[in-house]
């Protein structure tokens, strides 16, 4: 019996396709992706992203010999300023004798009236970046929690510690 299809009249088969299993490599395919995406942040945090013209709180106090903060809305615990930053905050809470048990810090993308200094963005590096103050001459490294307050590093910030009443 002769297997080969013949010239004319031949009917070409179809490859059937394994719907179930391209919908599992589909869905995997997927999940990596989002997996990626949100690694690498390639995607911004939508909530807090927003908030980019408004000015922000958070309560930094002192824990284990370092300044941290808590910010439920970013899932942040206990997240700790460091590689210069803490000895910024330093100099913002010199007038403040209770910070160490918290403060609060406001800051913002914009000038706010009453702010006390002016922190500028000096260059990216390990995720984060680096801000400068005038007065002390000081530098500081900013962590990628950043980026669950703004889509991108602000050029400026702004901010103010004020005491916990």
């Amino acid at each position: 019996m002769n297997t080969q299809p013949s010239a004319v009249g031949a009917e070409t088969s179809r490859p059937t396709i394994n719907w179930r299993r391209l919908a599992i490599i589909t869905a995997l395919l997927l999940a990596v992706a989002a997996g990626v995406t949100w690694q690498y942040v390639i995607v911004p945090a939508r909530g807090p992203a927003l908030r980019e013209n408004a000015i922000m709180v958070i309560a930094p106090y002192r824990h284990q010999g370092t300044w941290v903060f808590d910010d439920a809305s970013a899932g942040l615990v206990k997240e700790p300023f460091v590689a210069g930053v803490p000895e910024m905050i330093d100099v913002l809470v010199e007038e403040i004798p209770t910070a160490d048990q918290g403060f609060r810090l406001l800051f913002s993308a914009q000038p706010f009236p009453g702010h006390q200094k002016k922190l500028t963005w000096l260059r990216g590096d390990s995720g984060g970046n680096y801000y400068a103050v005038d007065e002390p001459p000081m530098e500081g490294w900013i962590c990628p929690a950043l980026f669950k307050y703004y889509a991108s590093a602000p050029k400026n910030l702004y901010v103010k510690a004020e005491p916990i009443h």
